[in-house]
């Protein structure tokens, strides 16, 4: 299912706002697209640009579900399922692309917010490819600063390395299928493919535009890098809070190509869509991790924590170091993560008022935590700003071994 079926997808069910009226890009739009909330929003007329914007497409678990066509109960089985069982993308000859001047002020890019450094791009996937490594999708913010030119945020994770292996051109690819979007955010090991997750998610379509092998997506955009490097930011991050300023490469616009029709899938920077595109894709890799130490039985990122430094791990224990162990197994599934709570298997994750009262009734600080001083995420801005290491912290609710288990129960709760 591509991004334009899922969009007609959800008109037909009456869950797109669609917005007929012109609006302008700075500002108005991202306001419209906040104000929507987890709603999925298409604006019809975008000044200055030929091109249709939607947004919040994957802006909570329930429509993540229905682009996959499972239920939201199994998401994080699908996910990890897709992970540990990769397919094979189906390879089909490029129709309906035309190729554009390669001119950024084409496309509806969105000034969100007035603190901002600029226009950003913020639905992306890169592509590249390594001749050892093969391909690997991540998703970059890019700060427009020139009619083809943007400053990209890149972190020492994947891209990087095939940047300092000698990657200098790769693709951004806008407007992908829901299905592309989450593996593109997910974190697997190098040398393994995010389209393989994808493929064996729902049929994944690749074709060849500008010499690169893409997934389809209601844009492509060939760039390469220019060797400079210039300040980017302020920008709006995942905590809500403004990332600090840096000075990050910048890439050049070489080529561009657009399908009939072409929308322009903006992700409103803090909003319900990119904590979800963030987060979720991270409990699959907090949960294969844990399940290596003990049985991990599920593993909520929780919005309170801007779905990336808070996770709830539920466990069933079967030994006195259990909890301690998915503690630390936790923090290296996810190396942001900056608190975890582990929970026995009676315990609802996702309800934050029963971790509460596990908190409560089970837990002891002497005996029942874990702290660790270590980098974290660049996202908290409570960390180092240049190291970013924190204080991370593990809270073990599990029932103690040593006492009966029937203290710990609740016998009218039902669970």
């Amino acid at each position: 299912m591509s991004l334009r079926e899922f969009v007609n997808r959800l008109e037909r069910r009456g869950l797109l706002l669609r917005v007929r009226r012109e609006v302008s890009p700075r500002y108005e739009a991202a306001s419209l697209i906040r104000k929507a909330g987890e709603r999925p929003v298409k604006l019809e007329r975008v000044r200055g640009s030929p091109f249709p914007v939607v947004s919040n497409v994957c802006a909570s678990r329930e429509l993540v579900a229905l682009a996959l066509g499972v239920k939201p109960k199994n998401l994080l089985r699908t996910l990890l399922e897709a992970i540990e069982h990769p397919g094979e993308p189906e390879r089909t000859r490029a129709r309906g692309y035309r190729e554009l001047p390669p001119d950024l002020g084409r496309l509806p890019i969105l000034l969100h917010y007035p603190f901002d450094g600029g226009r950003y791009l913020t639905g992306g996937v890169v592509v590249a490819r390594d001749p050892e490594l093969g391909l690997n999708l991540s998703f970059h913010r890019m700060m427009v600063v020139g009619r083809d030119r943007v400053v990209v945020r890149i972190l020492p994770r994947h891209f990087h390395t095939f940047l300092e292996r000698g990657t200098r051109e790769f693709a951004v690819c806008v407007g992908c299928a829901p299905h592309v979007l989450l593996s593109a955010a997910t974190s697997l090991e190098l040398g393994r493919s995010e389209l393989g997750m994808a493929a064996a998610l729902r049929r994944t379509r690749v074709v060849e535009l500008g010499g690169h092998l893409v997934p389809e997506a209601e844009m492509v955009m060939i760039m390469e890098m220019t060797g400079e490097e210039r300040e980017e930011g302020p920008f709006l991050d995942l905590t809500g809070t403004p990332d600090l300023v840096r000075r990050q490469r910048v890439a050049r616009l070489r080529r561009l190509f657009v399908r009939e029709g072409a929308l322009y899938h903006a992700i409103l920077p803090a909003g319900p869509e990119h904590r979800v595109l963030m987060g979720l894709p991270r409990e699959p890799t907090i949960f294969r991790e844990v399940s290596r130490v003990c049985e991990c039985r599920d593993v909520h990122l929780t919005p309170g924590g801007c779905s990336w430094l808070h996770a709830v791990v539920s466990i069933r224990k079967k030994g006195p170091e259990d909890g301690r162990r998915a503690i630390e197994a936790a923090f290296r599934g996810h190396t942001s993560l900056k608190h975890v709570w582990v929970v026995d298997e009676d315990i609802d994750p996702r309800d934050p008022r029963e971790v509460e009262w596990a908190m409560a009734t089970r837990f002891q600080g002497d005996r029942g935590m874990v702290v660790r001083r270590e980098r974290g995420s660049s996202l908290d801005p409570s960390a180092d700003p240049e190291t970013a290491v924190t204080t991370k912290v593990g809270f073990d609710l599990t029932i103690p071994c040593d006492r009966p288990r029937s203290l710990f129960l609740r016998p009218l709760s039902g669970r």
